[in-house]
């Protein structure tokens, strides 16, 4: 076991940040060029002082994947806010789909984002909400997620092919980003006038269009039996406590990549393996961020909501929640359709 590393102190716009063990290796294949933790942690110092990463956290409810021994170590996914923390770490209240509340980190500032750094936090999963305000999302989060015998490349098309030209029919402003894998995410800012139930049926009335318009690469199936070789519109990542990766956050791979904000002509051709710790800041300060007026550009989910009413009428009504929900109003059964029992008579 290597023997830990002296602590250091960092300076985070005038605020000290206490940096522990920080050559304790994070990203075993990346070793020492590039791996070690305070290498993630001077990553999350540059796009936090740079602004970009804080835009897309600031006030809003924020869940930490840790991985404290690094990516190959236990993960611990941190929805609580620690009773212990620096003075100028803030908690805004959430309630969890069962009705529980708890206070989730409020992220405020750059030291904020480098303390969780410093906790080895890999990934920040922010809400798609402004506290304190946690039941009006002002987001919507299209999860392009390919399935087996698909990739990026699939999913790119989808985007640029498809959904694009829906958002702009409808009205609508998506800005794209790589997810750090195989998948992409287009955010939709919206006015925050609707809760969570409204803002998911207007994303599965979203993917039900995608659908009809390309059936053979998109599926909205919640079912992986029936998705088939197609990219599966994850319209539950819209439920309440349910979380993507922020843009400029790192995920748990190998090289250190990072869910990284794109414009829509930068996705044309795109390698999110290109995108890491190594290379994005000096992305940054070349091109600025993408999704850097993302607030200024809310929209109304009036036209979608045209779209779930048009739906019901055509008897489709809600889609499964997932399996940890409480049982919602107007929802199918939970039963995978294979293993579904014929309904009796009076079902």
């Amino acid at each position: 076991m290597m023997a830990r590393s002296p602590a250091e102190e960092l300076d985070v716009d005038g605020t000290a940040v206490r940096l522990s063990n920080p050559d304790k290796i994070y990203f075993p294949q990346l070793g020492e060029n590039g791996g070690r933790k305070r290498d993630l942690v001077e990553y999350y110092r540059t796009v936090a002082l740079d602004g970009a990463l804080l835009n897309a956290l600031r006030d809003r409810p924020t869940f930490l994947q840790r991985f404290p021994d690094g990516i190959e170590g236990e993960e611990i996914y941190q929805k609580r806010v620690a009773a212990k923390r620096p003075e100028h770490v803030q908690s805004t209240s959430i309630t969890f789909p069962s009705g529980r509340k708890a206070d989730a980190i409020r992220t405020t500032s750059a030291p904020d984002i480098v303390w969780a750094a410093n906790l080895g936090t890999v990934t920040f999963h922010p809400w798609p909400t402004i506290a304190p305000d946690n039941d009006h999302p002002d987001q919507l989060r299209i999860d392009l997620d390919p399935q087996p015998g698909t990739d990026f490349s699939d999913a790119r098309r989808v985007a640029l092919e498809v959904l694009r030209p829906l958002l702009d029919e409808l009205g609508l402003h998506g800005y794209p980003k790589t997810s750090g894998g195989r998948g992409l995410h287009v955010y939709v800012p919206i006015e925050p006038r609707w809760d969570f139930i409204v803002a998911r049926r207007a994303v599965i009335a979203l993917a039900r269009e995608l659908e009809r318009r390309d059936n053979s690469a998109i599926t909205t199936s919640w079912w992986k039996e029936e998705r088939g070789e197609r990219i599966f519109i994850d319209f539950n990542q819209n439920a309440r406590d349910r979380t993507i990766a922020a843009g400029y956050s790192v995920r748990r791979t190998p090289t250190a990549t990072v869910s990284t904000p794109v414009s829509w002509d930068e996705l044309v051709d795109v390698d999110p393996l290109d995108c890491t710790i190594a290379t994005v800041p000096a992305l940054l300060e070349r091109r600025g961020d993408p999704m850097s007026d993302i607030d200024s550009r809310r929209g109304s989910l009036d036209s979608l909501i045209e779209l779930v009413e048009r739906d019901e009428r055509d008897g489709l009504g809600d889609m499964p929640y997932p399996p940890s929900y409480p049982k919602m109003p107007g929802e199918p059964k939970r039963v995978q359709p294979s293993k579904a029992r014929p309904e009796e008579p009076g079902d």
